[in-house]
């Protein structure tokens, strides 16, 4: 049997993998349907999973990441809450540039139905740096 935190660590595995691979869609049985993400300094948030999910094909859509790498991985589970976090830093490009992206993505993930399933993520320490 597998210890909480390996099956969160491989739920949100799942949903990298998904969006990594141009296939967002794929990330919907992870997701919670009301699952809310607060922007990037909470300047606002995406409720539902219908929207970020559309958020996400519009970056698989739009963007081509060149360079992708998480460190620093850390899941603490509380009985059936669990956060996971990970730094990451990301090169991607849009047709007019490219941009380095770096910070701390933040997940929250509820056991339901014998599995764990995403209900909130934020990105914290976000720095973005342009390249025209």
């Amino acid at each position: 049997m597998k210890n909480p935190e390996m099956e969160v660590h491989e739920a949100l595995a799942a949903i990298n993998n998904a969006w990594r691979s141009g296939q967002p869609s794929a990330m919907s049985e992870h997701l919670h349907p009301s699952i809310t993400m607060a922007l990037p300094g909470f300047a606002g948030t995406i409720v539902g999973r219908e929207t970020l999910l559309a958020s996400f094909v519009e970056f698989c859509t739009n963007a081509r990441v060149l360079e992708y790498a998480e460190s620093e991985e850390q899941i603490q589970v509380i009985g059936n809450v669990a956060v996971a976090t990970y730094q990451f830093a990301m090169l991607y490009e849009r047709a007019a540039y490219r941009e380095r992206s770096t910070g701390r993505d933040v997940w929250v993930f509820e056991h339901s139905g014998g599995k764990w399933i995403a209900v909130w993520r934020t990105m914290l320490d976000l720095h973005e740096e342009r390249q025209t």
